[in-house]
């Protein structure tokens, strides 16, 4: 075995340039596998990242049919009592135009409860978020977001200044941190938001209604997110005469799951191309070593004159063939590695890293293996196959 692969790589070594080119396809194929298989995990790690920081532990419940019988912020207080379920905060939204001093803007306003603070994982920078008292008496109080502070007041430490929405006066009572870690930051990343007590929406905006037909739920200590699903849609199948189609209950995990399944079914996708890749450049080499034998000729027939066996020839060119196959698989496996760095340097704006992945590149060395096998086989058996006088006589 080492003195097949000495001569395998002696001969290779004999035709550098052939040896390249036909090394080609191998390379750009385990280039193309490691490399895309590795952009497509990358990018999912930071998407399923992104998910994640939403909150896995966050149920969005949607009422589409009240059956006559709406939810109520007591309802709500009543529900957050049962065992597996956390806290519950209502959402509602509408557009407002907020004005301080003599600069005025559109803003996005949120009425809620304290409830929302926790469920969302919010981050105070200053003041205080929502109290119950605010939502009791309807108090013209307001938390807003770093944007608005900065864009609209001029600075961050604003608590305690009064703004205008849509002509009412309300008082800053605190400044959220803008990290993107909500839904609501997410879908209103970089605008202005504001956060009032779900009782005074009611009167900021005639749209509001006082049924509640969207809140978010959050798993009790000690509970999951499956069990507080399985106890909010048993309260809501209850109340809404066992219809499931008045409501829905939506969890990040469904979210997750299908960022996943997608990123699955494009990975095996973008895998199979590269993998096209990898059988043509074993083409490419079952080409070139069918030219190897018929150039060997004479020297197949000296080798068996001599003694050589079958066997022993056999090994030989598929030596050459495997060997080609591994050195293309090294070369793509290190520009693969070198593709990613630049790729993750390129990316770091966004906050995105590419590593190769360990198991792809196990999956090339061992596919790589295979197709210095399957494709050198046939010119291999055909040297070993030759008469000893029929090779001798060849170009004679």
């Amino acid at each position: 075995m080492t003195q097949s692969l000495k001569m395998a790589l002696k001969s290779l070594a004999g035709n550098k340039l052939r040896a390249l080119l036909t090394m080609l396809g191998i390379i750009i194929g385990v280039l193309a596998l490691v490399v895309l298989v590795s952009l497509v995990n990358g990018a999912t790690s930071t998407v399923t990242d992104s998910v994640s920081s939403l909150g896995s532990n966050l149920l969005t419940v949607t009422i589409s049919d009240d059956k006559g019988d709406p939810i109520k912020l007591d309802t709500l207080t009543e529900w957050s009592k049962e065992e597996d379920i956390g806290q519950i905060a209502p959402s509602a939204s509408a557009t407002a135009t907020i004005k301080y001093g003599s600069d005025s803007d559109s803003i996005t306003v949120y009425g809620t409860t304290p409830s929302y603070y926790d469920v969302e994982e919010l981050n105070l920078v200053l003041g205080r978020f929502l109290k119950t008292t605010d939502v009791d008496n309807n108090n013209y109080i307001c938390v807003i977001n770093e944007t608005t502070a900065t864009d609209l007041i001029g600075y961050l430490d604003c608590v305690g200044e009064e703004i205008s929405l849509d002509g009412m006066k309300f008082t800053v009572a605190g400044v959220l941190e803008d990290d993107d870690s909500s839904l609501t930051s997410v879908f209103s990343s970089g605008s202005m938001v504001a956060y009032i007590p779900y009782t005074t929406l009611l009167r900021l905006s005639s749209s509001v209604s006082t049924d509640i037909t969207e809140f978010y739920v959050s798993a009790a200590d000690g509970s999951d997110t499956d069990t507080a699903e399985t106890a909010i849609t048993a309260l809501l199948m209850e109340r809404f005469e066992e219809d499931e189609d008045a409501f829905t209950v939506s969890s990040q995990n469904v979210l997750e799951d299908t960022v996943s399944s997608i990123t699955s079914i494009l990975t095996g996708l973008l895998g199979g191309i590269a993998a096209i890749s990898l059988i043509v450049g074993g083409i490419g080499i079952m080409n070139i070593m069918m030219v190897t034998v018929t150039e060997r000729t004479r020297e197949i027939g000296i080798r068996k004159a001599i003694g050589a066996t079958r066997g022993v020839i056999l090994r030989q060119f598929l030596m050459e063939a495997v060997v080609l196959c591994m050195i293309g698989c090294a070369i793509g496996i290190f520009l693969s590695w070198i593709v990613l760095q630049l790729a993750s340097v390129v990316a770091s704006s966004l906050s995105m890293s590419f590593a190769m992945n360990g198991r792809v590149v196990l999956i090339s060395i061992v596919f790589c293996f295979i197709i210095g096998i399957v494709f050198g086989l046939y010119p291999a058996n055909k040297a070993a196959k030759m008469k000893p006088i029929d090779a001798l006589h060849y170009g004679g």
